[in-house]
């Protein structure tokens, strides 16, 4: 009898930590619960920080990692609109600590990590979701900026998942800190792998070589929108 109700307890626990979803008839992985949320948020949250996309505005089904720079809890709404399908994101343990956000991210398949990013689990957690073609989007800072620097060092993890699992990266950058009835610029860069890596026995310096590649990639397509909109700005006084 004791055995019985160990296995139960083991079960319902086993239940409890899956993390994966399970593809629909059209083979997309749905979470209800994002999906009403962003219904529900999305449309108040544009009135009071509007903002463009430029790039790709939808990303295609299937497994990706999406990157992207971070200014405040809100960001994750993005990366949410370009997709029918739900992400996992990743989320520092705290978060889960607290009363009510903490519930919500357990329900949205959010997935905990250590504030150090040491953790096995978290990382077991997101090649579980890659390996069923699911999304999972990283904030590699690791943390909100909320200094002047243009972007803060990247924590590793993202290279590392994507070159384990073969898996596209989305590129994503909030061009600045996102402020009240001010638009902001949302970048989608091409999907892209890190295929150079792939098949190799990498070291620590050269895992932290691709991490620092993801950091360039994001640091390139501000340049770029930089350049864009002060050309446009230069042809806007011409004509």
């Amino acid at each position: 009898m004791a055995k019985e109700i160990t296995a139960e307890k083991a079960s319902k626990k086993k239940r409890k930590r899956e993390i994966t979803v399970k593809a629909n008839k059209k083979g997309r992985h749905i979470i209800p619960l994002q999906n009403f949320l962003k219904a529900l948020v999305v449309p108040f949250y544009f009135l009071l920080k509007p903002y463009r996309f430029y790039g790709n505005k939808k990303v295609k089904d299937g497994a990706c990692i999406y990157i992207c720079n971070h200014y405040t809890i809100f960001d994750v709404i993005y990366p949410a609109v370009t997709t029918k399908e739900g992400i996992h994101f990743i989320a520092k343990k705290p978060i889960f600590d607290a009363p009510i956000i903490g519930g919500l991210a357990r329900k949205i398949k959010a997935i905990s990590v250590n504030r150090d990013g040491s953790d096995v689990r978290a990382l077991l957690d997101c090649f579980k979701c890659l390996k069923n073609n699911e999304k999972i989007c990283v904030f590699p800072e690791g943390t909100r900026n909320k200094t002047d620097a243009e972007m803060l060092p990247f924590q590793g993890g993202a290279a590392m998942m994507a070159i384990r699992q073969h898996t596209p990266i989305v590129p994503m950058l909030i061009y600045k800190k996102p402020r009240l009835f001010r638009m902001t610029h949302i970048l989608i860069g091409e999907p892209f792998e890190l295929s150079e890596y792939y098949g190799r026995k990498l070291t620590e310096e050269e895992i932290a070589e691709a991490d620092e590649k993801l950091r360039d990639r994001l640091l390139t397509m501000r340049k770029e929108h930089t350049k864009y909109l002060i050309e446009k700005k230069k042809k806007g006084k011409q004509s």
